[in-house]
């Protein structure tokens, strides 16, 4: 267990069924309610895996947080009778993950590639787009404004596109950030 966090080695990982947009709200009522039953020290860490995803609305560059698994969060805990009905009684908590509600361990392997995952994009932003190949563009930002042209080839890890745009009349490949172009309309 003590492979992916610091955890103690009588806890296990769990998967709770919790209202959908109310994760993290329920991940601070959880902390609270154990706090005030005296049970903190039987909950470990208690995750809502999720990542910065960077949009542009009306012209504007927005950053919202998205949540990996709506709907779930993960908790390590040492699974007494008392800790089991504080969390299945926590408001948001809908129940444990496993056969007609009946809590279930997650697997380590299953851990690790959640927590991977997790760290994985700690303190990136991603960018959502919505481009592929083929698309109609137009160059909204940077030397090319005001350009249109067609989407060649997109580079999710890079957050770049690149595009053709004809200039002086002759077709010319160009690199540019996802927030530089929009599609046309």
């Amino acid at each position: 267990m003590a492979a992916y966090s610091k955890i103690p080695a009588e806890m296990e990982w769990y998967s709770l069924r919790v209202i959908s947009g109310k994760e993290k709200k329920t991940r601070e009522a959880l902390l609270y309610e154990a706090e005030e039953a005296g049970l903190a020290s039987q909950i470990g860490e208690i995750l809502v895996p999720s990542e910065n995803v960077v949009e542009m609305r009306e012209g504007k560059k927005r950053v919202r947080n998205k949540v990996f698994f709506p709907g779930y969060i993960l908790v390590s805990l040492h699974l007494t009778k008392e800790v089991r009905y504080l969390v299945e009684n926590v408001p948001g908590v809908i129940s444990f993950v496993g056969p007609k509600g009946e809590p279930v361990a997650l697997r380590d392997e299953e851990v690790n590639r959640i927590l991977g995952e997790v760290e994985g994009k700690e303190g990136r932003e991603v960018m959502a787009h919505k481009y592929k190949v083929g698309d109609p563009i137009k160059v909204v930002d940077g030397p090319f404004v005001d350009f249109t042209g067609f989407v060649e080839e997109v580079n999710d890890d890079k957050q770049k596109v690149k595009v053709t745009v004809s200039i002086f009349g002759r077709p010319t490949p160009v690199e540019l950030d996802f927030l530089q172009i929009e599609l046309e309309k």
